[in-house]
């Protein structure tokens, strides 16, 4: 693993900080470019890929914090160390989607007209950022004798990242696909949470980095909720 890529002088450039800087630049700079086969101006999107990330890196940042309260309590700095890793996808999906709807609802975007567009470049992004987890040695798997070598923990593990990366970029093209095939409006955006969902459920049973509770994990409790949630709207749509 390489959690840091190189030193500039007295900046330190972190492969999670950087994979990340990469993600939202290239999922903004796409999903611009999309919506305005919509009619919508590539502002549009870059601003609210800003107001999404940061509240959404905050969220995703708490919820982690809140799941892992007693390392945290013990070392209360770690707290502000993003580059060291640690962001709930659930938290973050959350939180930037609350201030997703908030900032069309202001500026008076069609709100699923818009996340059908968008919806593959999320998860293009989910996808790189999760190259930045795989390079930091966090989010990892289960020790396997057949798994990568983790220097950062001397021990082979299973590479959950990697297969997280896979995951959302098969739900890249199965979302790009499906734009093209879809006509109910905002069915697109209910399929990436559907796949996103089941994906990241499936990837915590070999992950060795959370708590399980009755047999899950509480990020698989939350996945749950989600497509259950989504199954729901799903049906409410026209």
């Amino acid at each position: 693993m390489h959690p840091i890529i190189c030193h500039i002088g007295p900046l330190t450039i972190y492969s999670y900080g950087l994979m990340f800087a990469i993600a939202v630049f290239t999922a903004s700079y796409l999903a611009s470019r999309a919506t305005t086969k919509i009619g919508v101006p590539p502002e549009i999107a870059y601003d609210l890929t800003f107001w999404v990330v940061i509240v959404g890196v905050a969220c995703a940042r708490i919820g982690y914090v809140f799941l892992n309260w007693d390392y945290f309590i013990s070392a209360p700095l770690e707290i502000v160390m993003l580059q060291h890793g640690g962001l709930a996808w659930q938290g973050g999906f959350i939180g930037g989607v609350a201030a997703g709807v908030i900032y069309l609802r202001i500026k008076k975007v069609r709100f699923w007209p818009f996340l059908d567009v968008i919806a593959p470049y999320i998860a293009l992004g989910h996808a790189i950022g999760r190259i930045g987890c795989f390079l930091n040695g966090c989010c990892y798997g289960k020790p396997a004798s057949w798994g990568l070598f983790y220097p950062v923990w001397q021990e082979r593990m299973q590479p959950t990242q990697l297969y997280m990366v896979l995951g959302q970029l098969v739900i890249f093209l199965i979302l790009r696909y499906a734009q093209l095939r879809v006509k109910k409006t905002g069915q697109v955006f209910v399929l990436y949470l559907l796949l996103s969902s089941v994906e990241r459920f499936l990837v915590e049973f070999p992950r060795a980095d959370h708590e399980v509770y009755f047999g899950l994990s509480i990020f698989q409790y939350v996945c749950i909720v989600i497509f259950a949630v989504a199954l729901l709207v799903n049906r409410k749509l026209k």
